[in-house]
């Protein structure tokens, strides 16, 4: 027998009993994806016990539970549609965006495409597959050999992908005699994957999903048009420059094209910066509030929005909303009793719409300037104005949100969501997370500035997003244009930067599952030097060496 601690009890179980197994013998919901050995070690359930192991049964409301239940099911649809579609559109469908709770997907054929029917047919199949409770099987072959193999099911976005990797081995899933090869952790079996709902939304197919903390509901689509917008405009600037997959970026480096491709890049977003500042011209916006989450650039993309709108004739001035912040000891608190300075009841919002108002007016105004050390606010010596062809960027996480000025004239307010949203894929199966980037931008940046090592930056994130999903994404929707600040080279730029701080993360801490987790990611870039990279770049921003104050 065999003595194990599981989920906080002492047990004994058999030799070879499987953690799946044991989570069926204690009783645990089906909606456990995924296993903890200790402080940080992951394993997948198919797994077998040892003896002596301190294990935590992780369920869809755990970050690594959540994403090996969305992989998994990325898994059962693609075998769904080929099992309904045929073998072509199996091999061809490609998983696009996330938007809300609910991935879509495209076919890159013309052999077939969906339709209300094919989405229902798909919807069953699923179903079916799920009641049968298949196992996903796991086995691993030389990387020789599984290049070998798409090779001859011609599924080249899998060997551009996988040529590249150091890794001797690969590791691949079979699902019902469906191969594929899918980055990270999956589920035994189909039966663990009830919660699901397959819609046809022309052009795509949308796999809709629970949220995380709430694994046995379904909530409604999430529309948000304006979001689905800029993803759509990322992806037809990744057919223009002709680099959807990390394996299209790799044979661009080894080609000695990565200067064009970068030069591309940035001409795309300074384009796109320009047309914006025509357009607040244009329409006499005299307020522009730029907000996004955490590491998107926003302070350079600031910079570079004033240049253009200076280029069309304006004069712009820079307002911190940071400085309208209450005295701390008016801060409110969290549920921990901690200063929520996140919060938008941080801010003084009637001084804020008051001095903004005056300004409009032409008034002199006395503006206010917090002090971070006392935590208390000051004022400016020399009085603000501004005249008429001047404009006013205010750059907070709060720009979006009515609140926030709710007595400003709408006709002068214009509203900008600046996002790191990443358009390049590992493959046409596996997408990057846009979380993963901003999380690799904000561990490189913290250390440059802020002396802050990824094990300490790993730590906060989880706090960090739940700050963005309660302040920034709610009122995304809310703004008059979003710009895209992801680049589709950045990740094999910030890898030199990176893996450093993530290889110096302590073996014995909590954030070393993730640390590992994203030297596993890099494995699949190759370097590009930060020479190659303009000092205008919103990248700059993370890796240093630019030319704005940020």
């Amino acid at each position: 027998m065999l003595h194990v601690t599981a989920n906080g009890h002492k047990l004994e179980v058999s030799e070879h009993t499987t953690y799946d197994q044991l989570a069926k013998k204690m009783q645990l919901k089906e909606n456990v994806m995924l296993v903890q050995v200790g402080i940080n070690r992951l394993k997948e359930l198919h797994k077998e016990v040892l003896d002596g192991e301190e294990i935590e049964f992780l369920d869809t409301g755990s970050s690594p539970g959540y994403l090996t239940y969305k992989r998994s099911i990325n898994l059962l649809l693609c075998k769904a549609v080929h099992d309904i579609l045929g073998e072509e559109a199996g091999r061809n469908i490609v998983i696009l965006h996330s938007v809300g709770n609910a991935y879509y997907y495209e076919l890159d054929t013309d052999e077939v495409s969906f339709s209300d029917e094919s989405a229902s047919l798909i919807e069953k199949r699923m179903q079916e597959l799920v009641e049968e409770d298949i196992p996903i099987e796991k086995y691993n072959m030389r990387t020789e050999e599984a290049l070998e193999h798409f090779e001859q099911q011609k599924r080249m976005d899998k060997v551009n992908l996988i040529k590249y990797r150091r890794s001797s081995r690969t590791n691949m899933y079979c699902l019902g005699g469906y191969e594929d090869y899918f980055y990270g952790y999956m589920v035994p079996s189909t039966g663990r994957l009830k919660v699901f709902k397959i819609e046809y939304k022309k052009p795509y197919l949308l796999l809709r999903l629970p949220k995380r903390r709430e694994p046995g509901v379904l909530p409604p689509l999430e529309e948000r048009p304006k979001l689905l917008r800029v993803l759509e405009r990322s992806k037809e600037w990744s057919n223009t420059m002709h680099v959807a997959h990390v394996g299209d970026l790799n044979e661009v480096i080894t080609k000695g094209q990565i200067s064009d491709l970068i030069l591309v890049q940035e001409a795309l977003q300074e384009n796109l910066l320009y047309r914006i500042a025509r357009d607040i011209t244009k329409q006499g916006k005299k307020i522009i509030l730029i907000a996004g989450p955490s590491s998107s650039g926003k302070t350079t993309f600031s910079h570079r929005l004033a240049v253009q709108l200076r280029i069309t004739g304006l004069n712009p001035h820079p307002i911190a909303l940071d400085d309208f912040f209450k005295d701390r000891m008016l801060a409110p608190l969290d549920e921990n009793g901690e200063y929520d300075f996140e919060s938008i009841e941080c801010l003084q919002i009637d001084l804020f719409n008051q001095c903004m108002n005056d300004l409009l007016e032409g008034k002199e105004v006395i503006m206010p300037r917090y002090n971070f050390i006392s935590g208390f606010s000051e004022w400016y010596e020399k009085p603000m104005k501004i005249e008429k062809n001047d404009v006013l960027i205010i750059e907070g996480i709060h720009g979006l949100n009515d609140q926030l000025t709710q007595l400003l004239p709408a006709k002068y307010k214009y509203k900008i969501y600046v996002s790191a949203l990443t358009q390049l894929a590992l493959d046409q199966h596996n997408r990057i997370p846009t979380t993963d980037g901003r999380l690799i931008r904000r561990i490189v940046r913290d250390a440059r500035c802020r002396g802050t090592d990824a094990q300490s930056t790993i730590a906060r994130w989880n706090s960090v997003r739940a700050g963005e999903e309660k302040n920034i994404f709610p009122f995304q929707e809310n703004a008059d244009v979003m710009f895209n600040s992801a680049q589709v080279y950045e990740l094999a730029v910030l890898k030199q930067y990176a893996e450093p701080l993530l290889f110096a993360v302590s073996r014995d801490s909590k954030e070393y599952q993730e640390a590992k987790r994203l030297l596993k990611f890099f494995d699949y870039f190759l370097n590009i030097r930060s020479e190659e990279i303009p000092r205008s770049s919103i990248l700059r921003e993370f890796i240093g060496g630019g030319c704005f104050q940020v």
